[in-house]
C-alpha cells in the first residue's frame, strides 16, 4: 500500500508542477503622450461631456451614486466643486484619477483633451 501511494504521488508530481503556468505574460500597453495643439479650443459640451458617455461614467457617477455627478446638466457644476482646478490640471482630482490611476482605462486622447480643457480654464462652453 505504501508503494502504491509513493507511485501515485510521484506520478502526479509532474502534473501538479506543470499544470499552473501562463502561455505568455500579458503585454503592458503604455499610453503614448498625446499633445493637443495649443490653438485647439476644447469645448466642455462637444469634447469633454461625450467622454463621460463613451466610458459609461454616469453608470456610477450619477445623482444617487459616487461623486462627482457626471449626468447631463449636472456634470459641469459637480466637477467645478472640488474635482477640477481651472488652469491647473496637475492638481485637479479628475485629471489625476484618469491619468495617474488609469480609472476606467480612458484612452490617451481623451485624457489629453481633459488636460487641455482644464489648463485652458475649464470653461463651460
Amino acid at each position: 500500500m505504501k508503494k502504491l501511494l509513493k507511485i501515485a504521488l510521484l506520478s502526479s508530481l509532474p502534473l501538479l508542477m506543470f499544470s499552473c503556468y501562463y502561455d505568455e505574460f500579458p503585454e503592458v500597453v503604455e499610453q503614448e503622450d498625446v499633445v493637443i495643439p495649443p490653438e485647439t479650443i476644447v469645448s466642455f459640451a462637444d469634447d469633454i461631456a461625450p467622454i463621460f458617455a463613451t466610458y459609461n461614467c454616469t453608470q456610477c457617477h450619477n445623482t444617487s451614486g459616487q461623486n462627482p455627478d457626471l449626468t447631463a446638466g449636472n456634470a459641469y457644476a459637480s466637477l467645478l466643486s472640488g474635482y477640477v482646478t481651472p488652469e491647473n490640471s496637475t492638481s485637479s482630482k479628475l485629471y489625476i484619477q484618469l491619468a495617474d490611476n488609469g480609472h476606467r482605462n480612458v484612452d490617451a486622447n481623451s485624457i489629453a483633451l481633459i488636460k487641455k480643457w482644464i489648463d485652458d480654464g475649464a470653461e463651460n462652453n
